[in-house]
């Protein structure tokens, strides 16, 4: 079912809900407007932790804080040292890159130094550091948090017993009371020391100037020192190994056959030569073999052969004489060929043997060769030992002698550039600052607990929030009616026509008829998300509203499981409408007419029927259109629908929806559920009522001064 009313509804509710979606993409941003008014409607709350934290931080400043000493001393990293003699350092001096000065200002820092430093000025004794020697406080936060440790179990924080442990707290003390920082851009360290008397601070932070200027000498000292007895224990090693490497020179030089390089040199040229005539020979050799197996093999062949390959003249003429048989030829020939065999035999055994002969030389000769070879290397090895541990031994002397000239001369590599001085005045606290600060951070406080609480609200407190959250008009505010008794609200709504909850009930009458001039709503329903959220009281009122135009009303009690009404009204009417469906009672004897009221009422009775069942009944619904010819406007009061399903039955009846929340009550969760639950059946409320306004809390929150400018116009 439509009605005019639910649709003009309907289309706010797409717009808002367009709008919001056009929004949506700066949902990232903040809306500092509505941050400011939120922090306006605090500002009490803001004022009031402002005061809280001012008051406080006076507190502290003037009565607990104990003032405090802050002084400097100024020392300078010498970035050139003064150089006496042009001799190497063992310790070199600083430089100046900014890891130096960084690991410089933690050496300042060291718990060695600090130690020294308590040591030397004897702070041990001093209560402010030392806390074992300070009184028990008659109430301190240690304390708070050893109660509060006691209470919960947790093990107590050990105390300090030994010696040690005593002067490690001390040190821990000394150092939260000490800062050192490099001035940008330079080489100056500023040694800071706060303390609670002027002169021990100006005295701390001087002797450790003093005491890291002091260990800065006595570092270069130690390690010269070292350095020196390091180098003598070298330098006594290396002369030894130097006079054995001598020695062994020596008796290796001794036993040697060696002369000396250039005859070894000699030696390579003689085997040189020697290879060269082995070569020679051994090519006579091998050609005096071939001439041998040449004659013998032509011997055996014939004299002819024989002839061609000897190639000698007077062989040649004994042949000749052979071949003419004269006398004699054959024993010449005989006699020459074996001549020339012989000679041949002869020549071979000649070069065989001077081969052989060289070849023996020449590796008699490699064996010297080998033999010096060696020897010459080994000592060139041991001289080149020896000169070796001469020069690391003349080195190391030199440094020795260097490094003993270097203890009488060492200089620190920082100086005192200024020294602090007794201040004046104390640096903490600063009061004015003190209370500034308070005074700031109790606002930021108070603004945060606002801002909280406007974000941890889940309530409705002013209509624009309800349209924003649920997409629906709110067509009614109703401000609380001071009234102690249910039965009180319709006579205070008589007595006081120009109230300002009667003027809101006309309001939303107004907007009910208004909203659809040609046919406006004849049946209206009331419901809420809970119960006790006024929607009753609305029923009643609306009904008295339309009854002082004149018109013909009736007032129906929908809600049959809590039946409300007769805490309004003090009728005795057993019989109510469904006695009048079943026909046990006509509908002029089973209403009541309400004098205060001006109209007609119709209560609901107990049934065991499921009451949801019951208003689904075609007998209801035709109850409900015979009520439609006999009253001009009929409002049923429903129960809520989040509790029973009764209200979403219900609202398939009637012409308009009521929906009423509670100021600052129902929450966002209920409220959509409530709304969810109607449209899910396809009910859609007609408009929405802000009930039980309180202006004193309105305005508490902020919201008042919108309400204020026609507040005169309401009278009480």
């Amino acid at each position: 079912m439509a009605w005019s009313l639910a649709e003009h509804n309907m289309k706010q509710a797409q717009r808002l809900s367009q709008d919001s979606l056009s929004e949506q993409g700066d949902s990232d941003e903040i809306d500092l407007a509505s941050l400011f008014q939120t922090l306006w409607r605090g500002k009490l709350w803001i004022l009031l932790c402002g005061a809280s934290a001012l008051l406080i931080g006076g507190f502290y400043a003037y009565g607990i804080a104990v003032p405090v000493y802050t002084t400097k001393t100024a020392v300078a990293l010498e970035s050139r040292q003064e150089q006496v003699m042009d001799i190497e350092s063992v310790v070199t001096g600083l430089g100046g890159d900014q890891s130096t000065i960084n690991t410089e200002v933690e050496v300042i820092r060291s718990r060695g130094l600090i130690e020294d430093l308590v040591l030397d000025m004897d702070l041990l004794e001093d209560p402010e550091f030392n806390s074992k020697l300070r009184p028990p406080a008659r109430f301190s936060l240690g304390q708070v948090a050893t109660t509060v440790r006691n209470l919960v179990g947790a093990p107590a924080a050990l105390k300090p017993t030994s010696e040690r442990a005593v002067l490690d707290q001390t040190i821990n003390s000394v150092l939260n009371s000490i800062s050192v920082s490099n001035l940008r851009q330079s080489f100056v360290f500023e040694i800071t020391a706060t303390s609670q008397e002027p002169a021990k601070s100006a005295a701390i932070s001087n002797r450790l100037a003093e005491l890291y200027i002091e260990s800065q000498i006595s570092v270069k000292f130690e390690k010269t020192e070292a350095a020196t007895v390091w180098l003598s224990e070298r330098v006594t090693g290396l002369q030894a190994e130097l006079e054995s490497a001598q020695a062994e020179l020596e008796s290796f030089s001794t036993n040697t056959e060696l002369v000396n390089a250039e005859t070894l040199a000699a030696l390579n040229r003689q085997v040189k030569d020697l290879r060269d005539r082995r070569a020679a020979l051994a090519a006579q050799a091998s050609t005096s073999m071939a001439r041998l197996e040449s004659l013998r093999s032509a011997r055996s062949e014939g004299p002819e052969a024989f002839t061609q390959a000897a190639d000698d003249t007077l062989l040649d003429q004994a042949f000749q004489r052979r071949q003419q048989e004269q006398s004699g030829g054959q024993r010449g020939f005989e006699a020459r060929a074996d001549a020339l065999i012989a000679r041949a035999e002869l020549d071979a055994t000649r070069a065989r043997s001077q081969l052989s002969a060289i070849e023996t030389t020449i590796a008699e000769v490699s064996t010297r060769i080998d033999t010096q070879s060696k020897e010459l290397v080994t000592v060139e090895q041991l001289q080149r030992e020896v000169e070796a541990s001469r020069l690391l031994y003349e080195a190391f002397l030199s440094r020795l002698k260097e490094t003993s000239i270097q203890q009488g001369i060492q200089q620190a590599d920082s100086r005192i550039l200024s020294r602090a001085v007794v201040p004046s005045s104390p640096s903490a606290p600063r009061k004015s600052r003190v209370l500034a600060l308070s005074l700031i951070l109790g606002l930021m406080a108070g603004a945060g607990i606002v801002l909280l609480r406007e974000m941890s609200q889940n309530t409705f407190r002013t209509p624009e929030a309800l349209e924003a959250k649920t997409g629906y008009s709110v067509i009614g505010q109703i401000p609380k009616v001071p009234s102690k008794r249910r039965s009180d609200i319709l006579k205070y709504l008589v007595e006081k026509p120009n109230s300002a909850a009667a003027e809101a009930i006309r309001n939303l009458r107004t907007s009910i008829l208004l909203a659809n001039l040609d046919t406006p709503p004849k049946v209206i329903m009331s419901t809420s998300s809970l119960p006790g959220e006024g929607k009753t009281t609305h029923s009643i009122s609306l009904a008295q509203n339309f009854a002082g135009l004149g018109a013909k009303v009736l007032l129906i009690e929908g809600d049959l499981r809590r039946r409300v009404l007769d805490e309004y009204f003090k009728h005795d009417q057993p019989k109510g409408f469904l006695s009048v469906m079943a026909g046990e009672i006509a509908l002029e004897d089973a209403t009541m007419y309400d004098e205060s009221l001006k109209a007609d009422i119709l209560y609901g009775e107990k049934s065991p029927v499921n009451a949801a069942d019951l208003f689904s009944s075609k007998t209801f619904s035709d109850f409900i259109k015979e009520l439609r010819n006999h009253y001009d406007y009929i409002i049923i009061d429903t129960p809520p629908v989040l509790a029973v399903p009764d209200a979403r039955v219900l609202g398939q009846l009637v012409d308009a929806i009521i929906y009423t929340v509670k100021w600052d009550s129902t929450s966002h969760r209920q409220v959509l559920d409530g709304l969810r639950s109607l449209e899910n059946v396809n009910l859609r409320p007609s408009g929405l009522v802000l009930s039980q306004i309180d202006h004193t809390k309105l305005k508490r929150y902020g919201y008042g001064n919108s309400y204020s400018d026609y507040s005169g116009y309401y009278t009480n």
